[in-house]
């Protein structure tokens, strides 16, 4: 064999390799062993826990000791072969859409993941992040490819490759790892890549607290996000994680160099040619049979490729640090989680109660009201308390003042000169912008904004008189944008124009049957009727939704059935679209209810919210003030049951407090949900008391049940 031809064949990877010089099977067997590795182990001999116990005790001791201090020895849970093969089994999910099971993981594989652990835990030499030859584990995906190619074939292949599936295991195993060490960290007002939080926990937030602000600081932080330094990373996840190894990974994986092909390519601003071109080769495309490979994960359905279009554009942004890849959002928030705690202490500090408000008496007091009630609130001014608030959704930051203009403005500067003293980049000015309550803010798709009622006061004097007065009080309204969904209507070529849209055809449609295309449609409306869940207009705004949809139908068979106009296909189909359309009239071919006895047909679902009564109305359900998600609540549940000292601390509490009767525990119940929107009871309402009175005598403990 020539020189040049040796050297070529030692770059080539296993599966690239000539057929003869292949052994028989489908995929090869793993490589041996280098000399300074030694022997593998069993990995059934290492394989003894459940990954899912392993996480869970990770979570406990997270949230049981959230120390300021960092996190010692990951290293002890990243070397576990357990959590090894169950990224492996979320990494396949995600490249085959298939979650293998445990028992089903080949030997073969199970000693590369031996390998890749070591490669992943060792410091010297670093782990080969974004790696083209000499993969230390494949995808089961990869087709082997048995056809030789030449040099500059090759090298255009590597550079264009996809970054390779052991990247993907390491990440998953990072994100199990540092996931549960940074929620117990993170501020409760961040709402993006967390579990248990979104978008709708960030709305319910604005509608809970966010009632008498007038001025609100709206701040696009996306460049700052993205311009990180790993230095800036490092240093943030430093403060929480001290094991070397963890360190060394995170480090490699930030300043390795990363491949032009593996990022994908920004979109370009194309003309109106260009654009009609492109759209008849997609549509061309489309039309086409695709036959899916054997490991070929099934696309998504188009109604859900219909609901992500739908994506507001706070959350359609995906931070991405070098080869972190779905690490990097975690990264993101640790990062903005030095500016969530900064905001902490300028709300404590801007804090100024008033003798006159009746409402706010203390920093963290959210006024003694359920917060889904309209609330008639006093405005700002000299003799008014000044208050200040902010919540955070990914790299965009909302920040509601009760105060003058000229205090915005101090918060903006004073924003700004955070983010470049601790990030080292400075916001553009257009990115940080001051607004008033009135003029409306626009927040993951929604406005924030106030109304003015005008509500008759009735109250009874003290003789017993009871008069009735007009007065004023604003109420807080969150209201779904329709220009934004007309919007993204348009971009998904349901609708065009923009002041009085018309609805087009559902193309992609096409070639299905009535009720498959209904059904598709059914499942997007339903989605789309959920994420408008807690818009004040959720009756508009989902009609409007379903009004699109039920015209684009329309004219789609009107053009299969070739009935010429949406009239027709309305007189023959009905408003909802559930009677069967033919394409012809035969005296012979049976009737669609005797077909759908003999099961030979699909019942067809008519198009759903086709009348304003079947909308559902807005969701005003309170929103409790020291809200947490589920699984959290559990996990401080479960560590209170196992502290030895809570049950010391429960059975002293019962021998001193004299039993109450039922009627008083139902009473006070109802008033600590009627005042805080949540269910509590009598120690959390002494408790309440004990902070803003002092402490509670025992002679005060049945007045406290009066009052």
């Amino acid at each position: 064999m020539p020189p040049r031809a040796a050297a070529l064949r030692r770059l080539l990877p296993t599966h690239l390799h000539h057929p003869a010089a292949r052994p028989a099977p489908r995929r090869p067997p793993p490589p041996p062993p280098r000399a300074d590795e030694g022997p593998l182990p069993d990995p059934y001999a290492l394989l003894v826990h459940d990954p899912i116990d392993l996480l869970s005790s990770l979570w406990r001791r997270a949230f049981a000791h959230p120390l300021p201090s960092p996190f010692p020895n990951l290293s002890g849970y990243a070397s576990r072969l357990d959590l090894w093969l169950l990224s492996y089994q979320r990494a396949c999910a995600h490249a085959t859409g298939t979650f293998p099971p445990r028992h089903a993981v080949p030997l073969p594989t199970l000693h590369c993941l031996l390998r890749l652990r070591a490669a992943a835990l060792r410091r010297h030499p670093a782990f080969p992040w974004g790696a083209s030859t000499h993969l230390l584990l494949r995808s089961p995906a990869d087709p082997p490819s048995t056809v030789p190619i030449s040099r500059r074939k090759l090298e255009a292949r590597f550079a264009d490759a996809p970054p390779p599936f052991q990247d993907r295991v390491v990440q998953e195993l990072l994100l199990l790892l540092l996931e549960p060490v940074f929620e117990p960290r993170f501020s409760p007002k961040s709402h993006a890549f967390r579990p248990g939080r979104g978008p709708h926990s960030a709305i319910r937030s604005v509608r809970s607290r966010f009632a008498a602000y007038l001025w609100f600081v709206s701040a696009d932080l996306t460049a700052v996000v993205d311009g990180l330094s790993p230095e800036t990373i490092l240093s943030c996840v430093q403060k929480a994680v001290s094991d070397r190894k963890v360190l060394s990974l995170l480090k490699c994986a930030l300043n390795a160099p990363v491949r032009p092909g593996s990022v994908p390519p920004p979109e370009k601003d194309l003309d109106g040619l260009a654009k009609k071109r492109l759209k008849r080769k997609v549509l061309r495309k489309s039309r086409k049979k695709k036959v899916l490979n054997e490991n070929e994960p099934k696309p998504d359905p188009y109604w859900l490729r219909l609901f992500f279009g739908f994506a507001p554009e706070q959350a359609s942004h995906v931070p991405n640090y070098g080869h972190c890849g779905i690490i990097s959002p975690l990264l993101a928030n640790v990062c903005l989680n030095e500016l969530d705690w900064w905001m902490e202490e300028k709300i404590n500090g801007y804090f100024c109660p008033s003798k006159h408000d009746s409402i706010w008496k203390e920093v963290g007091d959210e006024g003694c009201h359920n917060p889904a009630w309209p609330e008639f609130v006093p405005s700002a001014g000299k003799e008014k308390t000044r208050k200040m608030d902010f919540l955070r959704y990914g790299s965009h930051v909302l920040i509601g003042i009760r105060g003058p203009r000229e205090d915005a403005v101090e918060i903006r500067r004073q924003l700004m000169e955070f983010c470049e003293r601790t990030f080292g980049l400075r916001p553009e000015n257009s990115m940080v912008e001051i607004e008033h309550i009135t003029r409306g803010i626009e927040f993951l798709d929604h406005v924030i904004t106030r109304r003015v009622i005008y509500p008759t006061l009735r109250y009874t004097a003290s003789g017993g008189n009871i008069f009735s007065e007009k007065g004023v009080g604003t109420l807080l309204s969150v209201t779904a944008s329709l220009q934004r969904c007309i919007r993204h209507f348009r971009k998904l070529e349901l609708v065009k124009g923009d002041r009085d849209p018309e609805p087009l055809p559902c193309s992609p449609m096409l070639y299905s049957g009535q009720a498959h295309t209904n059904s598709q449609m059914n499942k997007f409306l339903e989605t789309m009727a959920d994420w408008y869940r807690y818009a004040d207009n959720r009756k508009k705004i989902v009609g409007f939704c379903a009004y699109v949809i039920r015209s684009s139908l329309a004219k789609l068979y009107a053009a299969r059935y070739r009935l010429k106009s949406r009239a027709k296909v309305y007189k023959i189909a009905s408003r909802d679209l559930s009677r069967p359309l033919r394409e012809s009239t035969r005296n012979d071919a049976p009737e669609y209810s005797d077909l759908l006895r003999m099961g030979l047909v699909d019942f067809i679902e008519g198009v759903q919210f086709a009348r304003m009564s079947s909308i559902p109305s807005c969701d005003y359900t309170p929103f409790p003030t020291n809200w947490v998600p589920h699984h959290e609540l559990l996990l401080q549940e479960y560590i209170k049951l196992q502290d030895p000292k809570f049950f010391c601390e429960l059975h002293k509490t019962i021998k001193r407090q004299e039993i109450s009767s039922p009627q008083d525990d139902v009473s006070e119940m109802v008033w600590y949900y009627k005042v805080h929107g949540v269910y509590g009871d009598k120690g959390s309402l002494m408790k309440a008391k004990e902070l803003r009175n002092g402490p509670v005598a025992n002679g005060d403990r049945q007045l406290l049940l009066v009052t």
